[in-house]
């Protein structure tokens, strides 16, 4: 088995099992610039700076404010709490999360239940879910919210909101909490 790397000057060869591995051998392959990270509004040239000052600001996570879909929900909760996700982080059924298929991970919806109007504010940070027919697996807080965690499923709105959207939502959701604490 032979391996090469950037420490390896052109021409140089070594031998492993009677083979020489020289940089010529190892096959490069292009890495993206960026992640949707930003670093594509970085100037390239010192002659681009002043586009600086006109680079949007870099976001949290991805804006999916203009996605809309209805469909079926189910939740997941006690036999996934403390699994990874999709994304890496633990799975917390008492968190606000869901799992969508094809939503970027990190990105923002808001849940409706038309038949409640209640509604949730949840991060995508898993894949799935895998049931058919359905289009969103809520945590057991989110469900709880929704009134679906005794029924199971029930057929929901899905709106995307932008990075600000989520964020004044949730400290509303955050002062709402607080001000019922107090008056308890």
């Amino acid at each position: 088995m032979a391996l090469a790397g950037c420490a390896v000057p052109p021409g140089a060869g070594t031998q492993v099992s009677g083979v020489s591995a020289t940089t010529k051998d190892a096959h490069t392959a292009v890495a993206p610039q960026s992640y949707g990270s930003g670093l594509n509004n970085l100037p390239d040239t010192a002659e681009q700076k002043g586009k600086l000052a006109d680079a949007e600001p870099l976001t949290d996570g991805p804006n999916i404010g203009d996605f809309h879909q209805m469909g079926r929900a189910s939740w997941y909760g006690r036999g996934f709490h403390g699994r990874k996700t999709a994304n890496g982080e633990r799975f917390d059924m008492h968190a606000l999360t869901a799992a969508h298929r094809t939503l970027p991970l990190g990105s923002y919806v808001r849940v409706t239940n038309p038949a409640t109007n209640d509604t949730v504010v949840v991060k995508i940070n898993d894949r799935g879910p895998y049931a058919r027919g359905r289009v969103i697996d809520l945590s057991y807080a989110a469900a709880k919210i929704l009134h679906l965690a005794y029924i199971g499923t029930a057929r929901v709105k899905i709106e995307g909101l932008t990075q600000r959207e989520a964020k004044a939502e949730m400290k509303e959701i955050l002062a709402s909490n607080q001000s019922d604490s107090n008056e308890k």
